[in-house]
């Protein structure tokens, strides 16, 4: 009697386990029943088709000509003669220095030229007269020499003094600074009444011809490559290949340059790549040192397919799948591999066919086996439409 007592908890214990046990499989059942039923998605019928790559890359814009003013000649600065960052002509002047010194040096090579050719013309006659005496024996031969002599030293002595004339006129001409090019003049870095040396090595100002202006872009030389290999269908006109801009402020410029590979060097310590775009820029719209992008318009890839970026689900390796609904209504994980983004889709280079109809919203809710019930996005025809103009 005493051990069937002691049997009673133990019963108890393991009636109440079972019952908690029945009661967990109840419910585990209509868990079950309820995960069993088709899940509702949104998805998207793929469609292959040609499109058009952009490729976007930075760059920065770079004046089309630079002249850094300096003088040529010392002297005081009497007057500046432009505007701080207005537009200048080539052959403009820009400074004036006190020539006094130069007109002086001038003159008095214009005398020296004079005098000169003075003596030259009495030479000349005495050599032409002289020429005739010792035919005739007139004069010694000797005397004829002499004179024959004189007159080269006149023409020598004229030749030399023309020099000096033609230098000190370019030193004349020096003491009138004026701008090599056309362009939008900088700050001037001296005012009147400041002393210039020739071979200074501060600029007085300088000039910048901003239209056309470049656009640099840094690539890798593996990226360059890649391009070139991309547009190798593109069609460029004379110029070169077609490019568009957008501004810092995500603008697209008015007017599109042309790229130039063939200006493209490769730097051997990085193996940096700068390939030069040439812009107009009559408006004067675009700065030196302005971040810009360019778009570059690459051939038409042939049968892409392209998925919506929410659609794409990146794995721990890194690498990418998309959930396909299958003719079952059952859901597929498909591996694939992401090339680059076109507006708001991925362009698919392996994995896909471009037919099949991919999850994009209720990814989370599903895993491959599932069973679900597919329901069209309701703007997929609109964007398909979209996306084929």
């Amino acid at each position: 009697m005493h051990k069937q007592l002691n049997k009673l908890p133990h019963l108890l214990t393991m009636t109440l386990l079972a019952a908690a046990l029945s009661a967990c499989g109840q419910q585990g059942d209509q868990g079950g029943a309820g995960a069993q039923g088709p899940i509702p998605v949104t998805t998207v019928q793929l469609a292959a088709r040609d499109v058009q790559v952009e490729h976007e890359l930075p760059g920065r814009t770079v004046p089309y000509r630079v002249a850094e003013i300096r003088p040529q000649v010392g002297g005081i600065i009497q007057k500046r003669l432009f505007t701080e960052g207005g537009e200048v002509k080539a052959g403009q002047l820009l400074y004036q220095l006190d020539d006094a010194s130069y007109k002086a040096s001038f003159d008095s090579a214009s005398a020296t030229l004079a005098k000169a050719e003075a003596n030259l013309a009495s030479a000349k006659l005495k050599a032409e007269r002289y020429q005739e005496l010792v035919a005739i024996n007139g004069v010694s031969k000797q005397d004829n020499d002499d004179a024959q002599a004189a007159y080269l030293q006149a023409r020598a002595d004229v030749a030399a003094a023309k020099a000096a004339q033609q230098s000190a006129r370019i030193n004349l001409n020096y003491s009138a600074i004026t701008s090599p090019i056309s362009g939008r003049i900088g700050k001037s870095a001296v005012t009147e009444g400041a002393l210039l040396a020739v071979g200074q090595a501060s600029a007085l100002t300088t000039v910048q011809q901003l239209d056309p202006i470049y656009v640099d872009i840094s690539q890798s030389s593996a990226e360059l490559l890649r391009l070139k290999a991309q547009f190798a269908g593109a069609q460029p006109d004379k110029q070169g290949l077609p490019v568009k801009l957008l501004t810092e402020d995500g603008r697209e410029y008015a007017h599109p340059g042309t790229l130039q590979f063939a200006d493209a060097t490769v730097d051997p310590e990085t193996g940096g790549v700068t390939l030069r775009v040439l812009v107009p820029n009559p408006e004067k719209t675009l700065l030196p040192g302005m971040f810009v992008r360019a778009k570059l318009t690459a051939a038409n890839v042939k049968n892409a397919v392209l998925v919506p970026q929410q659609a794409v689900v990146r794995m721990p390796n890194g690498g990418a799948m998309v959930m396909v609904v299958d003719a079952q209504s059952k859901v597929q994980a498909v591996p694939v591999k992401t090339a680059r983004a076109v507006g708001d889709q991925w362009l698919i280079t392996e994995g896909l066919k471009g037919s099949e109809q991919v999850i994009i919203e209720g990814l989370q809710k599903v895993q491959a086996g599932a069973v679900v019930k597919a329901e069209l996005a309701k703007n997929a025809a609109k964007a398909s439409a979209a996306a084929q103009q």
